[in-house]
């Protein structure tokens, strides 16, 4: 897929929210045909294709009386405006990512991603069998959404820069790109910190309007062409361990579902998280070759003096967000002691285990 096709669509932030109000979803013969509104570049690889095979079995699974139209960030109305489409009942649903949404409440960001917070492993469990879903509900019910959790991404990488980052003082007036909370970590220690939809982000790189910038990881990297402005990426992506993504459905069009078509949505959304995730990860290792041996990236790694700045601005970060108001302390202190529960196993389940095997298995 041609970078430039994908971009054509994201690229028109300009494109008005002009759809008319609905209270209820489009009808004919018994058919339901819903519109979402995603935040990526229309059919964008991962992302956009992932939204694209969630609207075809949602399809399928109905029979064809569930159809749904997906259209890429601006499109239908510009991509961090899919949130209030959605929840104004200006399109059905949206597929996202919520620490976009953190303007309306920062506990929006414990669903998504937190800097040195949960693996997707992690975060799965917190949200599924912990009391993660259950806060995001209540969170999402003020704005007159309900949410579902789409796939995570993994571990991310740490981004892309123009030049080598030796010390923490590289870091003092950069202009770089990263959204959420690890945004907040980047301003904490110096940097002029912005937050861009996928399909601005290129131009703003190649004209120098942003000197770096992080989006996902090798596979989303490779298709936005990073690599032709800035040959410097660096790892591992403290910022977003995780990045779990999100469908938001409006209330009342999801209260005048069926309950068979609401299982139906429910259980394509866990099916389709499961093969986009299992998509990132395959196709990084793909993509990073190509990167290194045909584009010559050059990869690098965050200094230990680094990784640990970064964690101690983090978790101040995390701290001041988490206390904000009421109810993020609550979403808060439900991650903390999750975390903390967590990282006891992960050490010896997950990174013992890699650790044992980085001993003779080199990647």
């Amino acid at each position: 897929m041609k970078r430039r096709k994908f971009l054509k669509g994201a690229a028109a932030g300009g494109v008005a929210a002009a759809a008319a109000t609905v209270s209820a979803p489009a009808i004919s013969q018994g058919i339901k045909q819903l519109k979402m509104v995603t935040t990526w570049p229309a059919k964008f690889p991962g992302l956009g294709t992932g939204a694209e095979r969630l609207a075809q079995r949602i399809g399928t699974m109905s029979g064809g009386k569930l159809q749904i139209k997906v259209y890429g960030g601006g499109e239908l109305v510009p991509p961090f405006q899919s949130f209030d489409a959605v929840s104004q009942g200006k399109a059905e649903m949206s597929h996202s990512v919520s620490y976009y949404w953190q303007g309306k409440s920062p506990a929006f960001n414990f669903f998504a991603a937190v800097p040195y917070g949960f693996t997707a492993d992690e975060h799965y469990a917190w949200m599924l069998w912990g009391d993660g879903t259950k806060l995001w509900t209540e969170l999402c019910d003020q704005f007159g959404v309900v949410p579902f959790m789409r796939a995570s991404t993994g571990v991310q990488m740490g981004g892309w820069y123009r030049k080598e980052m030796t010390s923490l003082d590289d870091f003092k007036g950069l202009k770089f790109r990263m959204p959420g909370l690890g945004g907040e970590v980047l301003r904490k220690l110096g940097a002029t910190v912005v937050n861009l939809p996928g399909g601005e982000i290129f131009p703003a790189l190649q004209a120098g309007t942003i000197d770096g910038t992080e989006w996902v990881g090798p596979f989303n990297d490779l298709a936005f062409g990073f690599y032709k402005v800035a040959k410097f990426y660096y790892w591992p992506g403290f910022h977003e361990p995780n990045t779990t993504g999100e469908v938001l459905v409006n209330k009342k069009v999801w209260n005048g579902l069926s309950k068979e078509h609401q299982e139906i949505i429910r259980v394509a959304v866990q099916a389709e998280s499961t093969l986009e995730f299992a998509e990132f990860n395959y196709k990084s290792a793909d993509a990073l070759d190509v990167l290194l041996n045909k584009h010559g990236v050059q990869l690098r790694n965050f200094s230990d003096d680094m990784l640990r700045a970064f964690y101690k601005a983090s978790e101040e970060v995390v701290a001041e967000v988490g206390n904000k108001d009421p109810f993020t302390k609550k979403v808060y202190e439900s991650f903390i002691s999750a975390r903390k529960k967590l990282a006891g196993w992960s050490a010896l389940g997950e990174q013992g285990y890699l650790n044992a095997r980085s001993l003779s298995l080199k990647p």
